[in-house]
């Protein structure tokens, strides 16, 4: 058994917890949280509020907000263990010297209610040591089937795609939203477009995938749309996506 403590309990602290607490080879030691907690947890009796009280581990996953990280590791009362974090958009040696440092980053948008699959989020690692990186590997592979050495330079890239591809999405999901709301229609009927749009992705590139007015360079239905739009930032991002859609032609 892979004996792991998880330091901070927000979204992606939770979704860990809460699977490595269900793991066959792994057993959830410890979690740290300034907060405490009064919920009825299985590990509820495993909640620790100062660092102090962390026990012998063989792994400690730091997940806390991306600012706060150097900070967290630099108070840790130990040296020589393995610490990694969990932040997509920090290098690896953001964390303090005195531990073996490494990174355990899961693609993916965690929501505090919404539960998360495991085994289909790639879990990108990265470690200072071959013996560390397969400890990594291997508690990766408990969760994920998928599990991708990635340094700290291509997670960074990696990072801002996925700001394009998620963040940024939901934000056009909520533009449509406010569209649909000022003319009375529910968004509802947009979401069988976009899972389509997002299930095409498993099979085609994304230029393959690209259709609408822009790419056709259909200028009259985009005058419409414009013409449409009552928000002067809508009229800018349909405007920028549109020329950028352009120019892939």
């Amino acid at each position: 058994m892979i004996k792991i403590s998880i330091i901070g309990f927000g979204n992606v602290g939770r979704h860990l917890a809460d699977a490595f607490e269900d793991g066959v080879d792994t057993e959830l030691v410890q979690v740290f949280s300034r907060s405490g907690n009064s919920g009825s947890l299985p590990y509820s009796d495993r909640i620790v509020t100062k660092s102090e009280e962390l026990k012998p581990a063989d792994l400690y996953i730091i997940s806390v907000s991306d600012r706060a990280v150097a900070e967290v590791s630099e108070n840790l009362p130990f040296s020589d263990r393995l610490v990694v974090h969990t932040a997509g958009s920090l290098a690896i040696d953001v964390l303090d010297g005195r531990n073996r440092r490494g990174v355990f980053y899961p693609l993916q948008t965690f929501s505090k209610d919404k539960a998360v699959n495991f085994s289909k989020v790639p879990i990108c690692i990265e470690a200072q040591s071959s013996e560390d990186f397969q400890l990594l590997q291997t508690v990766a592979k408990t969760l994920a089937e998928q599990v991708f050495p990635i340094d700290s330079e291509q997670r960074s890239a990696l990072h801002v795609s996925a700001v394009f591809v998620s963040n940024f999405v939901n934000h056009l999901y909520k533009v449509g939203s406010d569209i649909c709301e000022e003319h009375q229609m529910p968004f509802d009927i947009l979401k069988p477009l976009i899972a389509e749009t997002a299930d095409k992705i498993v099979t085609l590139s994304p230029r393959q995938a690209q259709t609408g007015p822009a790419i056709r360079g259909d200028r009259n239905t985009m005058d419409a749309h414009l013409s449409l739009l009552s928000d002067t930032n809508q009229k800018k991002i349909y405007e920028l996506l549109s020329s950028s859609i352009k120019n892939e032609r």
